[in-house]
């Protein structure tokens, strides 16, 4: 009976363990005040330090990329137009056609040209047939001179023998004066056969034996014929460089044209360069020379390696239509911007620039800006050119 009065109910035993379960943990001691300040001060000057050494860090290490936006894609225009007028008969292009160097554009109508090149042919036959005619003249002269001075060889010993016969009252006077008629008209003829010599020498340029085709008058007639075959070989027009064909919607046959107006226009998709605006201030280490990454916003996926090839003469205001006049009273300073050119260095997507394209440029200038001087006097390495 007494170990049954001693024995704690089951249904006691039960609620005493939910009263425990229930009850809460005891909570953990308070960590003392000093020690919470000075996590605190840690953080507080910590993360200002990380901060201000992080920034030093970039700007220090900053200034060697110059960056840039403003550029664009730039290919050369070249003016399509016909060298010679005449009617067009076939048009070989249409909007926006690529043609490659050599290719036929359009035609003019050859048979003009065609007829004046026969014209000078026959032009230069006329002129080899007058130089054997020119030949044929100046032998013929000298032909004339040595018959006239045989002739005043014979006369001249006929004066003698009638003065001889003269003398000795054999011969008469008038047969004397007959004699010294004759020679001195024998004389003249002579002095006038010369003058046909060296007439017809000049006629052919100095020299009896200068080639025909050497002569003056076919010299001339030679370059008439070759003006006359060029002009006949411009009646088709052909392309001067690869490219793309543009502003040629207007162009068709029939269309009369004059030398010199132009047509329709050319881009050449051979030759590609960026045009880049850069601030004054970011040219300070800029060179000639230095790589640059440069990266189409219409292919932002593949960047173009390009090599600085010039810096603008000027600021684009220095050049534009009305200059700034800055010597007024109300001047406000403002950062110019002078263009740059680079040379793309990559022709794997040259079938697929246009020029005009806008582009984001980034130089490597190689120089860093380093840390201010004074940090140099504590032995702070800084970074180097």
């Amino acid at each position: 009976m007494n170990a049954r009065t001693d024995a704690t109910p089951p249904t006691a035993t039960i609620d005493m363990t939910m009263k425990d379960a229930s009850r809460p943990a005891p909570a953990a001691a308070p960590a003392p005040p000093g020690r919470r300040r000075g996590l605190r001060t840690l953080l507080m000057v910590s993360v200002p330090l990380a901060l201000i050494g992080g920034g030093g860090y970039v700007w220090a290490t900053g200034g060697r990329f110059q960056e840039t936006e403003n550029a664009n894609l730039r290919q050369p225009r070249v003016t399509v137009a016909a060298e010679i007028a005449g009617r067009v008969t076939e048009v070989k292009v249409v909007e926006n056609l690529a043609v490659a160097a050599g290719d036929t554009l359009f035609i003019i109508d050859p048979e003009p040209y065609r007829i004046a090149f026969e014209q000078a042919n026959a032009a230069l036959a006329g002129a080899r047939l007058q130089v054997e005619q020119l030949r044929a003249a100046y032998y013929q002269a000298v032909t004339q001179e040595t018959i006239a001075s045989d002739s005043v060889a014979f006369l001249q010993s006929e004066l003698d023998r009638q003065k001889a016969l003269t003398d000795k009252g054999i011969g008469t006077t008038s047969a004397l004066d007959t004699a010294r008629h004759d020679l001195d008209t024998a004389r003249e003829q002579q002095v006038s056969a010369q003058q046909g010599v060296a007439s017809a020498r000049a006629a052919l340029g100095g020299d009896p034996t200068i080639e025909t085709d050497r002569h003056p008058t076919v010299l001339a007639a030679l370059a008439t014929r070759d003006k006359a075959a060029w002009q006949l070989g411009l009646t088709t027009v052909r392309a001067p460089a690869d490219g793309v064909v543009s502003q040629a919607s207007s162009f068709k046959p029939g269309q009369m044209v004059s030398a010199g107006t132009a047509l329709f226009t050319l881009v050449e998709t051979g030759d590609s360069w960026i045009e880049a605006n850069f601030k004054e201030t970011q040219l300070t280490h800029m060179r000639v020379g230095q790589a640059a990454e440069v990266r189409i916003d219409a292919f932002p996926e593949a960047p173009l390696h390009a090599t600085v090839e010039s810096i603008g003469a000027g600021t684009g205001s220095e050049f534009s239509l009305l200059p700034a006049q800055n010597a007024t009273g109300n001047w406000v300073k403002v950062t110019q911007r002078i263009p740059v050119r680079l040379t793309l260095a990559d022709d794997a997507m040259a079938d697929r620039l246009r020029t005009g394209m806008s582009a984001s440029v980034e130089v490597d200038t190689g120089i860093e800006r380093g840390l201010p001087g004074f940090a140099s006097l504590f032995g702070v390495v800084h970074a180097a050119e």
